[in-house]
């Protein structure tokens, strides 16, 4: 029988390449969705297949972090053999807005999906391989390189959230046997990243720039460096983990760092301009603790698992700019046509 996989936040930028993944390797891929209003499934639109139709591998359900019986009740329909918690509250600047809401979900919404885990295990008599989505944020102020030895420092709520979350892990994998791996996974990022996320913002607004739709762009710390990587090769780092014999934690990223500043540069060259005409900083987007420099040394996870990352920070930077450009000219071939146009991201973040 195919193994079948659970993903939390399969509805967010890693959750649709892990789903992705894990179909071409022949799972039964099932993920947990929020409710809301409106449709949130645009990622993994063009992998869904109506659960109706013979042979369909992918199956959605409703649920949510914060809500410990539902994931319950999930796992015991799901049965799966591996549980991926994808899903968070996972924007840095809005963390020190929703600071509970972050600790909530983040936090105790992936000890709520430990216990879930731990009792279906142990009354249902399957192992279940889980892997938490822990973040080079809760590096924080460590000085780089930062690797799986490294202290944490984290300097948000979203970070301390997740050193949280992955302590929860390590005890239960310690306390429980259980076999849990913690992938610390660097700043990866796709056109498929959310628009309020600093990268995607950027490639957004040159599309909309270069097509006349907007003037400005407005950023905050230019000088903050990141280990920025491919989030559809960091998914593969995930599934390795837990093929393992043991359980274990891993540093992933590309061991390479570039400033906002640099991202900028290499962003609107691809698509011809100059970034100084029409970048601004806005003091508002600062954030009350900064993150200045991380770098990763993923070592352990290419000689272990055998990862390493294809996509470079130049390829990585064309990608996102080209797919962002054309969604500009579609975005203005609607509004020629008079149709009312929401530009999605904006300024925020």
């Amino acid at each position: 029988m195919a193994k079948r996989a659970l993903i939390t936040g399969i509805t967010g930028q890693d959750g649709s390449y892990l789903a992705e993944l894990l179909l071409s390797k022949d799972y039964q891929v099932h993920g947990i969705m929020r409710r809301a209003s409106t449709f949130n499934t645009d990622r993994i639109d063009h992998i869904y297949v109506d659960p109706h139709e013979k042979g369909a591998r992918i199956h959605l359900h409703y649920g949510d972090l914060s809500d410990g019986t539902g994931l319950r009740r999930i796992l015991e329909k799901v049965k799966p053999d591996e549980v991926y918690n994808l899903g968070a509250q996972s924007h840095v600047k809005v963390s020190f807005d929703e600071p509970e809401y972050t600790a909530d979900v983040v936090a105790t919404g992936t000890l709520r999906l430990l216990e879930a885990t731990r009792d279906y295990q142990q009354l249902g008599g399957k192992a279940v391989r889980f892997y938490q989505a822990g973040s080079s944020e809760m590096f924080g102020a460590a000085k780089p390189p930062q690797l799986e030895s490294t202290p944490f420092e984290p300097r948000s709520p979203y970070a301390v959230s997740k050193v949280a979350a992955h302590y929860y892990c390590v005890n239960y994998r310690q306390a429980y046997n259980l076999f849990i791996c913690n992938g610390i996974l660097f700043n990866h990022e796709s056109p498929r990243r959310g628009e309020t996320f600093v990268t995607r913002k950027i490639t957004r607004a040159i599309g909309r720039i270069k097509l006349g739709m907007q003037s400005k762009l407005y950023l905050g710390n230019l000088d903050a460096r990141r280990d920025w990587g491919f989030a559809g090769d960091y998914v593969d780092a995930m599934w390795r983990m837990l093929q393992q014999d043991k359980p274990d934690d891993y540093v992933v990223a590309t061991g390479e760092a570039y400033s906002v500043r640099q991202f900028l540069e290499a962003a609107f060259g691809a698509a011809g301009l100059d970034y100084k005409q029409y970048v601004e900083v806005d003091s508002r987007y600062f954030r009350p603790t900064e993150v200045d420099h991380l770098l990763g040394d993923s070592t352990k996870a290419r000689k272990a698992l055998g990862w390493e990352p294809k996509v470079t920070f130049k390829q990585l930077v064309a990608m996102m700019v080209d797919h962002d450009v054309e969604a500009a000219r579609q975005e203005k071939t609607l509004k020629d046509a008079g149709h009312k146009v929401a530009l999605r991201g904006g300024n925020q973040g």
